[in-house]
């Protein structure tokens, strides 16, 4: 904290019947709301196994009958080449194609050129940073995003990012709701997650955080977004890869819900199939993600899943998600323990000293 890493941060562990929450700097407190951006993900990913349970969707189905804008797409020979240079895609993208990132969409490894592919998506922003200023309204995006070709056939990469958009979308027509709508009638009310939303109204607006971004060079803290900012109004159509605000409290009661065997939200069954490890040992190998970072995980249904111990704090069968905005999430079965890190200096959380330290020392506090 003296050192300007961070400014403020709330803690929170939880394990064997024990729960500490702790704050650390002069600008937050415990009931503090944070920007979680892709902590969104995992939460989105619990309402559509929720419908999943009614039968309403189903993990396999073509999802052209609630999405027709993605019917029949078109997949890029190159992901790299022109827009035009296509061939068929050899099926349709289904929910489970979305929950694992599969639906031949999303963030494409790094290169110092951008491709045509990244340009004619630009509009719609569905690679991040998260920032909620789209004007395009859920079937406006679709639409836009259907005129767009795939990179890579459905079920065969690991993508990041869109297939999350995407599910916000099917919720809202599955539903027949709004997103935040669905989200507080299945999710929210059920596990006390009072303070959870796609926006903070004005009469929260004094618990809400200012964001900050470090510069390149100096690693100075730059204001992201103001309390009064982008989150300080409903957007027109929510992120559900990176919108939600929410506390540690609200955080907490969620990573609870995977070891509570009576949740009136999820069976135990639903919370194996989400917390297993989903991607083949090639799609790990070819992700381009974060250099060896499935070198020991793996990715479930919205959440990363350790699957080898080689730190205090990966222990297999931990599960969880970070947010790219200063937040971290996991839930780690054999222990009983759920973790909670809020803080507002955008950061690639493996990288964070923040991160690296408060998990070690959870584990190091473990009886």
């Amino acid at each position: 904290m003296d050192s300007g890493l961070i400014p403020g941060a709330v803690t929170a562990l939880s394990s064997r019947g024990e729960t500490h929450i702790d704050v650390a700097g002069e600008a937050v407190r415990r009931d503090s709301i944070f920007r979680i951006s892709s902590m969104t993900k995992p939460i989105v990913a619990v309402g559509a196994m929720v419908l999943v349970e009614e039968c309403v969707l189903r993990l396999d189905e073509p999802l052209t009958e609630w999405l027709p804008e993605l019917a029949n797409p078109k997949v890029l020979r190159d992901p790299a080449g022109p827009l035009d240079d296509t061939v068929p895609a050899e099926r349709e993208i289904t929910l489970r194609d979305l929950l694992t990132f599969r639906n031949g969409f999303g963030m494409l490894p790094f290169s110092p050129e951008v491709h045509p592919i990244q340009e004619a998506a630009a509009e719609l922003n569905p690679f991040g940073p998260p920032l909620p200023k789209t004007t395009l309204t859920a079937d406006q995006w679709l639409a836009k995003l259907g005129e767009l070709p795939l990179m890579h056939q459905p079920g065969t990469r690991w993508l990041y990012n869109t297939g999350s958009e995407i599910l916000g979308a099917l919720l809202i027509r599955a539903s027949g709701q709004d997103l935040e709508s669905f989200l507080t009638d299945r999710v929210f009310t059920p596990l006390g997650m009072t303070d959870t939303a796609f926006s903070v109204p004005a009469d929260k607006l004094d618990r809400f955080t200012v964001s900050y971004m470090p510069d390149q060079q100096t690693g100075e803290l730059n204001v992201y977004d103001e309390v009064e900012g982008a989150w300080s109004r409903p957007p027109v159509f929510p992120s559900a890869a990176a919108g939600l605000v929410s506390t540690a409290e609200d955080v907490l009661a969620f990573g609870r819900l995977f070891l509570d065997p009576a949740s009136d939200v999820l069976s135990r069954a639903t919370i194996t199939t989400m917390t297993a490890d989903h991607l083949t040992p090639e799609q790990k190998a070819v992700s381009g993600f974060y250099p060896g970072y499935f070198d020991n995980r793996g990715w479930g249904f919205g959440v990363a899943v350790t699957t080898r111990r080689d730190s205090i704090y990966e222990t297999p069968g931990r599960f969880g998600w970070d947010g790219g905005l200063g937040t971290s999430w996991a839930t780690d079965p054999d222990e009983d323990l759920v973790g909670v890190l809020l803080t507002q200096r955008a950061d690639f959380p493996l990288l964070s000293k923040p991160y690296q330290d408060f998990w070690t020392s959870a584990y190091q506090a473990l009886a």
